[in-house]
């Protein structure tokens, strides 16, 4: 009989056993990496530089569920979640640490799927896997990531700098991952119905990548200081346009006028969002989990910024005064609302 399903249980390993044989692989990439895993604790060294540290917490049936969330997947998500923030303060992503909280239903093969997709991130951004912790849970999986970057003290962009007149722009396209979860909620509803019935997610492939495995932004960060533009303020999309826009006026103490028309969207996102009865205005402004970068430039920058395709100049920063809205394509003006994701508020 074949083993190659065997599943080992994480009782066969034990704690300790179970890091070496999680982190035995891997390589260290950064010189500012003295001493990762193996230690009570990593070393770290960066001369002449600023750190900056951010840390996110998922955990089972909140931020996501493994009826369609692939482990590995959740892996590579766990990771870039937090390097998203760190490029959001226009720093470089250098470390990361691993928890998780994990129940017996989870085997060593079934945690090598959720590191593979770790790793792989971890590959592809250039960050060292530097430490964490392990610890038994009652029900399901928990898993916190913190990440560790850094940057120079000017380079270092806050929330908090928008000024009045400043280009209010964001990266690439809004509502994917919004569209891209209510596909997986819909099959999975279905397939509570039919466990028989495939699932029907052809020519929705893009949106589903938004949600399931999202990219963070570091290219943005590269482009814009090859540009020369150091963005006044800054935050990644992680709670939809709204409340992160909303974010920055609050910090900056300002106000602003965003235009519909200008909100860029998917062809994807607009497509199921029609299906379902849903105004895809609504998924950019509310959805969230995006990951883009939406940031503030002075307005002497806008030929430089409308030149480049993956960039939009969605408005622009007004006094506190005038309130934070959205201008409709007839020329209502509309208060925005922080709608956004926001998993402490009592929605009953």
């Amino acid at each position: 009989m074949s083993d190659t399903n065997k599943k080992t249980q994480l009782s066969e390993l034990g704690e300790f056993g179970l890091i070496d044989h999680l982190t035995k692989n891997i390589e260290i990439k950064n010189n500012s990496t003295l001493k990762g895993v193996g230690d009570d604790a990593a070393v770290l060294s960066y001369p002449d530089k600023k750190i900056v540290v951010t840390t996110d917490l998922l955990t089972e049936g909140i931020h996501f569920n493994l009826m369609y969330t692939p482990l590995k997947h959740l892996g590579y998500k766990a990771v870039v979640v937090n390097l998203s923030d760190v490029f959001a303060m226009n720093a470089i992503p250098r470390q990361i640490t691993v928890s998780m909280a994990l129940s017996s239903k989870f085997s060593v093969e079934a945690l090598d799927e959720l590191y593979a997709g770790i790793n792989s991130a971890c590959e592809k951004y250039g960050v060292d896997l530097v430490g964490g912790d392990t610890t038994p849970s009652l029900t399901g999986l928990t898993l916190s990531i913190t990440a560790i970057g850094e940057a120079t003290e000017e380079d270092i962009t806050y929330r908090s700098g928008a000024n009045v007149h400043d280009l209010v722009c964001v990266s690439g396209d809004l509502g994917g991952a919004y569209m891209g979860l209510q596909l997986l909620e819909r099959e999975n509803e279905v397939f509570k119905v039919n466990p028989n019935e495939q699932p029907q997610l052809e020519g929705y492939e893009y949106i589903l990548q938004r949600q399931l495995k999202p990219e963070a932004r570091g290219d943005v960060v590269e482009l814009l200081k090859k540009l020369g533009i150091k963005p006044n303020a800054m935050i990644d999309i992680s709670d939809g346009l709204s409340s992160d826009l909303m974010h920055i006026c609050k910090n900056s103490k300002v106000g602003c006028n965003i235009y519909e028309d200008k909100i860029p969207l998917d062809m994807q996102t607009k497509q199921f969002a029609q299906e379902l009865n849903i105004n895809p205005l609504v998924a950019a402004l509310n959805g969230g989990e995006d990951y883009e970068l939406l940031f503030t430039v002075p307005l002497k920058h806008y030929d430089t910024i409308k030149k480049e395709f993956d960039f939009t100049v969605i408005g622009h920063i007004t006094e506190a005064s005038e309130g934070t809205n959205l201008i409709t394509t007839g020329g209502s003006v509309i208060p925005l609302q922080a709608q956004g994701w926001n998993p402490l508020k009592n929605n009953s």
